[in-house]
């Protein structure tokens, strides 16, 4: 191994795991893989990704370790129970995921302490187009030495890799994106449920607001969806948005903030996932403005 070609061990295997794994196969690195449920692995061994039954073969096996997990317990149990007694000096992890920052920089204390591997987060914004397009936003934490070899690694990923500072800064500005996320899907819900009602012909909002102050990515994504009520293949979930609301609403009572507009869109994501649609895209949000004729 050398620094310009390390060999990558990817865990995690999901809606954005599937097309990075994809990029950086087509970039030409070597990558191992890993996940909970082997049968989404299908598609990435196809294009050359290499199967590990288990974590720890990837993780020896491996020089940089990338995680892309659901939330802070599932990187918690991943690192404590199979990366601590793997790893090794040298080696460098990568955590994809958005999770907890003060987890994150406790997780990083015990691994280098542990094992003598350093951690860079470096949670990810852009949906599963912009993984597919290698047009990311990722938000990363480190030192400048890990963080120039997570450039090097994440080069087919990304758009802008931002360094924020220390490790756990990442995590927190990707809750900072989120929030600023999910409190914009949940007015074009309401928008878009608004401007059905009054008579307008929804599906030409995102086109009629493209390249003004109100037009974003989420409107010109969500939007259109909306309109039409299309709400499958589901290309990112309403109990992540949720996940990070919570993780804003943590991390502004520890600094003494308020966030109520964040506070109620996680009230209003709440009750939406409380109806039945936790594992379904969040453009489905229309539905909690939307009331039914008698």
């Amino acid at each position: 191994m050398t620094d310009k070609n390390p060999i990558l061990g990817f865990i995690g295997i999901g809606l954005m795991g599937e097309p990075m794994v994809q990029r950086l196969l087509n970039a030409g690195f070597r990558v191992n893989v890993w996940n909970r449920s082997s049968e989404k692995l299908t598609n990435v061994i196809d294009a050359g990704a290499v199967p590990c039954t288990l974590i720890a073969d990837l993780v020896k096996a491996s020089d940089v370790i990338l995680l892309c997990v659901s939330d802070t317990l599932a990187v918690k149990s991943i690192v404590c129970d199979e990366i601590l007694s793997n790893g090794s000096e040298g080696k460098l992890l990568i955590d994809l995921s958005s999770i907890d920052p003060e987890s994150t920089r406790q997780l990083a204390a015990i691994l280098y302490d542990s094992c003598g591997m350093s951690w860079v987060d470096a949670p990810v914004s852009g949906g599963v187009s912009g993984a597919e397009l290698g047009e990311l936003a990722i938000m990363a934490g480190g030192s400048l030495v890990d963080i120039d070899r997570a450039r090097l690694v994440l080069a087919p990923l990304y758009k802008q890799l931002t360094h924020m500072g220390d490790v756990g800064s990442g995590q927190v500005a990707k809750i900072c994106n989120q929030m600023i996320v999910s409190c914009n899907v949940l007015v074009i819900a309401e928008m878009m449920a608004l401007a059905k009602k009054a008579g307008v012909s929804a599906e030409k909002i995102p086109e009629a607001l493209f390249g003004g102050f109100a037009d974003s990515k989420p409107l010109q994504i969500v939007g259109p969806a909306m309109a039409t009520e299309t709400f499958e293949p589901v290309k990112w979930r309403v109990k992540t948005l949720l996940k990070d609301l919570n993780m804003a609403l943590d991390l502004a009572n520890k600094e003494g903030n308020a966030i109520p507009m964040s506070a109620l869109a996680a009230q209003l994501y709440q009750l939406h996932s409380s109806q039945g649609y936790l594992e379904q895209d969040p453009t489905t949000l229309i539905k909690l403005f939307t009331k039914k004729d008698a």
